[in-house]
């Protein structure tokens, strides 16, 4: 299995002419999965670095193409997972698929893919609810939510309640596999580098 490279990943961001917003949450959450991926690495856990740095660059996709686009009739993530394996980017697809906070609303489904789903998916699930624009703490990033969209379809006390404490879960889960503690979370420069190479090799 090839998976794409820093500069290459890049580049296929850039493709899609990503508005600024975009490229800094990409950016912010491809640099903390990046370091949680090293420091899982590092903990003894078998994980592929440069998917989980791969994918949570390109993890939001499905948002930055044309309305008319096919993928939009799927669900955030799945969009993006059938977008990069049209073009032959397949192992991507199971990493991103997932990462969206609506998942954590399911929780039959929440539990069967937290037992399930590889490393470089969790990491890349967590590194998206750990970074907005930068990085802060889980709890930020959910108060961001509630409030730009605080009227979510079907989402009352209970379900949000529910959506934290599986949130939490996710949480434990990563931290654990890394060796760390939520608070020790950092991210790993690496993105604003590969964008500058992928511009300039374009």
């Amino acid at each position: 299995m090839t998976v794409l490279g820093r500069v290459d990943a890049a580049a296929l961001l850039l493709s899609l002419d990503p508005p600024p917003w975009a490229v800094r949450h990409a950016c912010a959450v491809a640099d903390v999965a990046a370091w949680l991926g090293a420091r899982t690495a590092e903990h003894g856990v078998t994980v592929d670095r440069r998917l989980v740095e791969a994918a949570a660059l390109l993890h939001d996709l499905d948002k930055l193409l044309p309305p008319d686009d096919p993928v939009h009739l799927l669900r955030h993530g799945d969009g993006s997972a059938a977008w990069l394996t049209a073009r032959g980017l397949a192992e991507l697809g199971p990493v991103v698929a997932d990462h969206p906070v609506t998942r954590l609303a399911d929780g039959p489904a929440f539990g069967h893919w937290l037992a399930t789903a590889g490393p470089e998916a969790r990491i890349v699930a967590y590194a998206d609810k750990r970074a907005g624009q930068r990085l802060g703490p889980m709890r930020a990033r959910f108060g961001s939510w509630a409030r730009r969209y605080p009227a979510a379809p079907g989402w009352d006390d209970a379900t949000r309640a529910a959506i934290a404490s599986r949130a939490d879960a996710l949480e434990r889960d990563v931290c654990r596999s890394a060796g760390v503690e939520p608070a020790d979370v950092r991210r790993l420069a690496w993105t604003r580098r590969a964008l500058r190479a992928a511009r300039g090799r374009a």
